[in-house]
């Protein structure tokens, strides 16, 4: 790699407000709010909305979908609008 061309990669902790866990990790992100990790340093902290604790497919939950009610609204709209083929 070339010097003084690439950001500096640092320890840093990403929060998970959702799921409610932190993880250290490498980063070149930077924050102002530090926080103390568990080896009693005391690391730059971002916060995630989503991240693999969270997130349904890697946490395997599923979100249901209307798709009935999407459906019925398709063809209460578009019904007899189509020219019959054939």
């Amino acid at each position: 790699m070339k010097p003084r061309i690439h950001p500096v990669s640092r320890p840093v902790v990403f929060r998970d407000r959702a799921a409610g866990v932190a993880f250290l990790t490498r980063s070149t992100a930077d924050a102002d709010e530090r926080v103390t990790w568990e080896d009693g340093r005391s690391y730059p902290v971002i916060d995630v909305e989503t991240s693999s604790a969270s997130h349904p497919f890697y946490t395997g939950t599923k979100q249901v979908l209307d798709t009935a009610g999407r459906i019925e609204k398709f063809n209460r709209r578009y019904v007899g609008q189509a020219p019959a083929v054939g």
